[in-house]
């Protein structure tokens, strides 16, 4: 008894050890972005999409526990393994490509955080430089335990998507029938969203952010099995978090009447009549999201093009030693906060900007990422097994349709 009680304790220390980066880069994935999709999801379809929960949980762990264990085995981030596989003009291009992608998604989380405070009335000219500032001196003045500690405080504060769910006490029995019972619906709008739900929980960023804080963590394959108890852990939760902004907004805005609604911060206000402390919670999770994938996608960003390019990163490192990586990470946030505070800047239609570009770039990540980890030169006896590879190219199959099938409705303007 002793020694399995021993044996329990040291896998629950190696566990809070290696928690971090599979546990952060699976809550960013709520962002305003996809805060707005569950919402608007939720507000116009009620608890019908609840179904497709299960499998995009499945669909993100795959994705991600693939990373997680190519940066444990390897050392190196994914834009670093790319450039050595495929050459120094590949990766120059998918960096050209990433940045341009980023700096929309950078965008929208600061679109986030204006809209989010606005509920308050409290100016986009205030708030937005205020986050700006707050982001940059978090990183450049932190080292990576210092800036984890925020990452992780940042990911509890979720909590207050699951309270506001419970506040607004929706129909629990139809919540879990659709949660297990697939509803297909030949409406483009309806299949639009379901599309939706699935682009915005894998986005390009997070594969090269995840691979990245796993090196720099210093994760090696001896704490391997613990970091992936962690990514799986961490991939539910935020798929929790997902069922309960929808389940919110189907009991407070679809079961008085379907809306479309334009912005997450509209979902927030439909929560008031359910009382002050649902609203409250649901914006300060809206502003928490915001701030929290403002600081993550100009970290990934810059971690990801340095590695790509051959240049020094890592928050570890001061601005002297890693002087690219720091001005790109504050070129970022100065464009991502800058943009937003033009007069009548469409908020909204930034935030689908960037989830129809996260489409578009997302199947020139997928690919390489796969052979990577078939590479037994590379991988050695952590190349995917044979059900995992099968699973994995499904994935990637479906993933990349439903992918390009979302960026073509967005093209035609189908909402």
């Amino acid at each position: 008894m002793r020694k399995l009680l021993s044996r329990f304790r040291y896998h629950i220390a190696v566990f809070f050890a290696v928690i971090g980066p599979g546990f952060i880069t699976a809550n960013v994935d709520n962002d305003s972005g996809g805060i707005y999709t569950y919402s608007a999801a939720g507000a116009r379809f009620g608890y019908l999409p609840l179904w497709t929960l299960l499998p995009i949980t499945l669909v993100l762990i795959i994705t991600q526990e693939m990373c997680s264990r190519m940066g444990a085995v390897t050392g190196k981030g994914l834009s670093d393994l790319i450039r050595e596989e495929f050459g120094l003009r590949i990766t120059f291009l998918m960096m050209a490509l990433l940045v341009m992608v980023n700096v929309t998604n950078v965008m929208a989380e600061f679109a986030g955080v204006a809209s989010s405070l606005e509920l308050f009335h409290i100016s986009r000219y205030v708030s937005v430089p205020l986050a700006a500032v707050g982001v940059w001196f978090l990183v450049v003045k932190g080292n990576y335990k210092s800036v984890e500690k925020v990452f992780l405080l940042g990911c509890v504060l979720y909590v207050t998507y699951i309270i506001s769910g419970f506040l607004v006490k929706p129909d629990w029995k139809e919540a879990a029938l659709y949660s297990v019972k697939p509803v297909v619906m030949l409406e483009p709008s309806y299949i639009y969203m379901l599309i939706g739900m699935v682009g915005t929980t894998i986005a390009p960023w997070m594969q090269f952010y995840l691979q990245s804080a796993v090196v720099e963590k210093g994760i090696s394959t001896k704490d391997y099995k613990a970091s992936r108890v962690e990514v799986i852990v961490g991939c539910i939760m935020t798929d929790v978090v997902a069922f309960f902004i929808i389940v919110a907004c189907a009991g407070a805005i679809y079961s008085i009447k379907p809306t479309e609604i334009q912005d997450a911060s509209q979902a927030a206000l439909a929560l008031k009549p359910f009382g002050q402390y649902a609203f409250l919670l649901f914006s300060a999770g809206l502003l928490n999201a915001s701030v929290f994938a403002a600081c993550i996608l100009p970290l990934s960003t810059a971690y990801t093009v340095c590695e790509g390019l051959g240049f020094e990163s890592g928050v570890n490192r001061d601005i002297r030693e890693a002087p690219i990586f720091y001005f790109l990470y504050t070129l970022l946030i100065v464009v991502g906060a800058g943009v937003t505070l033009i007069p009548r800047f469409p908020l909204v239609q930034m935030i689908l900007l960037s989830q129809v570009l996260n489409g578009m770039l997302l199947p020139f990540v997928l690919i390489p990422m796969v052979v990577l980890i078939n590479k037994k030169d590379l991988m050695r006896e952590w190349v995917n097994s044979r059900w995992l590879n099968f699973a994995t190219w499904i994935t990637v199959i479906v993933i990349i349709g439903m992918s390009l099938a979302y960026v073509g409705f967005a093209l035609r303007g189908v909402h």
